[in-house]
């Protein structure tokens, strides 16, 4: 099975990394988003993935085309300018590469990857921001054992802002906001038959919207609900966090060895 993840968006609230680079490649402990997104695939046994280029596409190609010697140690002859791989580490991921255009929409970058699946395929899919503890097999299974479309990950919306309790004027406790009693949101994780491209229409199209509004409407989308952690990285605040859960060694999306 293959896992689509949409890395072409402007990421505008993180303007302070993304002016120079697409928001899946701004790193957390040294490694870009979209590598820990990966490995939260290939911890479940996905290893084929296809990447929806936008904006600075080119920053990803290059991190690919240079991954594997950037993964290992290397020996440079000066003299003929000869390089030597030291295989230490090897990845066995496939990793396709498309360009789905600057300004496509989310549901527009699923569309120009129609020529990629087979008219009976399922396959995963995410967005280029978002970090879970998910079980990725668990999640296949549920989607296959239900039979319909396709299938949502929900999460609790992660706390935003700490809790202030109050004796008079007194601030006599501070807290983070738990990450409870908030309701459900989308937190992207999606399995999908191929089936489903056929609702979206052209570029414009927000996947979010018309796609998922009509397989609701026609009882073909079901909720896998995610009770662990989950974090989006929307802000350079949440960017800092996640960095900070990294390299404490403390981070719950770290579902791999």
């Amino acid at each position: 099975m293959k896992a689509v993840i949409l890395a072409g968006g402007l990421g505008t609230r993180l303007a302070e990394e993304t002016s120079i680079k697409p928001k899946p490649m701004v790193e957390i402990g040294g490694k870009p988003m979209l590598w820990h997104i990966m490995n939260i695939y290939a911890a479940g046994g996905i290893k084929e993935f296809i990447i929806a280029l936008g904006y600075k596409g080119e920053v990803i190609k290059e991190y690919f085309l240079n991954f594997y010697a950037l993964d290992n140690d290397i020996t440079v002859d000066l003299s003929d300018g000869s390089v030597a791989i030291q295989h230490r580490n090897q990845t066995d991921w496939k990793v396709h590469l498309i360009d789905t255009g600057l300004t496509s929409q989310t549901g527009g970058r699923f569309g120009r990857l129609r020529h990629l699946f087979a008219e009976d395929e399922t396959f995963m899919a995410t967005y280029g921001d978002g970090l879970a503890n998910i079980d990725v097999a668990q999640l296949r299974a549920f989607h296959e054992a239900h039979g319909k479309q396709a299938t949502v990950t929900t999460a609790r919306p992660p706390a935003r802002f700490g809790g202030v309790v109050f004796e008079g004027e007194r601030v006599a406790e501070f807290t983070e906001k738990p990450q409870v009693g908030e309701g459900w949101v989308n937190a992207g994780y999606f399995v999908l038959h191929r089936r489903v491209l056929d609702l979206i229409t052209d570029d414009s199209t927000i996947w979010e919207h018309e796609p998922l509004e009509q397989l609701a409407r026609s009882g073909e989308l079901m909720a896998y609900r995610h009770e662990g952690f989950w974090q989006p990285m929307d802000t350079l605040r949440e960017k800092v966090m996640l960095h900070e859960m990294w390299e404490s060694g403390q981070a719950p999306w770290k579902v791999w060895k």
